[in-house]
């Protein structure tokens, strides 16, 4: 018999897929978005509760879930909490954070850890979260644990760290903060990093860490390239779409301006860093955006938007996802999900950890290099109507 979780936050099941890959099994999901929903009841026979955290009981998870109080293993989810986004510095400056409505989210998650205490919970965000100096929704949530400890005599673990998921196999740069603890205290040690950046200059000591290179967006979708067709809308429109075919693979607007090689079109960071963003083959992907405009990437090199099955590869989702909905829904569930190739690796780690498991496993969701005999070319022309005037 599996593991059960209690799944909190599900999205599109990033989280979910990966501990299912690793040996566990959800016994109830809860979301709000009738698109994710679809999606997990679409690819699973996991209980879904379709409804805002703040309406859902914790007797309702516990009896949805067929678990009595203290029988889940782990309690699993990650609380979209805006205020402690990069992109809400950037659109807003500092935040109201803890003030901001929007964060009573993480008040949610551990009243339902509190009512239902599993044996480990994993608790998922932005890594704003625990800005140095702007880490208070990081104390309150050490600060909830402790009265959840007094009130039900438990004794939870509070360990966290922020992980790169590229750092892990997953072919996409990706920092997010993972908070892991038990029940009786055990203490969780995060597994160490398995790859490294090959385009860096100071490479890891080989003879004390057995890394390998990062993998890269060529690993994760560079056998999708020859398809003919796509299953979304393709083309890069707006005002600025067919200025991409000019700005080279793993480059972005900074190559058109005074400091770049191409025209000078734009001032020098004037623009956000996914603007006109180009994936390079040979490196790993920046991080999939869940609300992208119309020129934010990251683009394929191959002057387009990523189609569903590329983003979900980057993401690392098991193939026999089918992610549902439009465009726009698509790319929210995907850019919002946790990569399944990194919660595998936290599933087999808390395997071994917590549950005793003597199984060594290597990830099933990390993809395998792959060799690259195509080369990537790009034009150098700049469409006439872009060199008027500089913005």
């Amino acid at each position: 018999m599996k593991d059960k979780i209690i799944s909190l936050f599900s999205g599109a099941g990033g989280i979910d897929f990966g501990f299912e890959a690793g040996g566990f099994d959800t016994a109830v999901c809860v979301e709000m978005d009738k698109w994710s929903c679809n999606t997990l009841r679409a690819n699973s026979n996991w209980k879904v509760i379709e409804d805002r955290i703040e309406n859902v009981s914790s007797e309702k998870i516990l009896n949805e879930g067929k678990l009595k109080k203290g029988e889940a293993s782990i309690l699993i989810g990650g609380p979209p909490c805006q205020p402690f986004s990069k992109s809400s510095y950037w659109f807003n400056g500092d935040t109201k954070r803890l003030n901001d409505p929007r964060s009573n989210t993480l008040e949610h998650y551990m009243r339902v850890l509190n009512d239902t205490l599993p044996q480990v919970f994993l608790l998922e965000n932005v890594f704003g979260l625990a800005y140095k100096g702007k880490d208070e929704g990081l104390k309150f949530l050490e600060n909830a644990l402790n009265l959840i400890n007094k009130k039900n005599s438990v004794s939870y673990s509070f360990e966290w760290k922020v992980l790169n998921a590229a750092d892990y196999g997953i072919p996409q740069i990706r920092e997010r903060v993972f908070i892991i603890g038990h029940r009786d205290g055990k203490k969780f040690q995060f597994p160490q990093r398995k790859f490294y950046n090959t385009n860096k200059r100071i490479q890891p000591n080989t003879l004390f860490e057995k890394l390998e290179p990062y993998r890269c967006a060529w690993d994760a979708i560079g056998d999708l390239d020859k398809l003919k067709t796509t299953s979304l809308k393709s083309d890069v429109g707006g005002k600025w779409g067919k200025l991409l075919p000019s700005i080279p693979p793993g480059e972005n607007y900074l190559y058109h301006t005074e400091r770049g090689k191409g025209e000078d079109l734009f001032k020098w960071r004037s623009r956000y860093w996914s603007f006109l963003l180009k994936l390079h083959p040979d490196k790993p992907s920046w991080t999939i955006q869940a609300q992208p405009g119309t020129s934010i990437g990251p683009f394929h090199w191959n002057n387009r938007r990523l189609t569903m099955r590329e983003m979900a590869r980057i993401q690392t989702f098991p193939d026999k996802v089918q992610i549902t909905g439009g465009i726009s829904n698509i790319q929210k569930q995907l850019g919002n999900a946790v990569p399944s190739g990194l919660a595998e690796v936290l599933a087999l780690e808390i395997k071994k950890q917590f549950f005793n498991s003597t199984k060594k496993k290597y990830p099933t969701l990390i993809p395998i290099k792959k060799k690259r005999l195509k080369k990537i070319t790009f034009s150098k022309k700049v469409p006439n109507e872009y060199l008027l005037e500089k913005v």
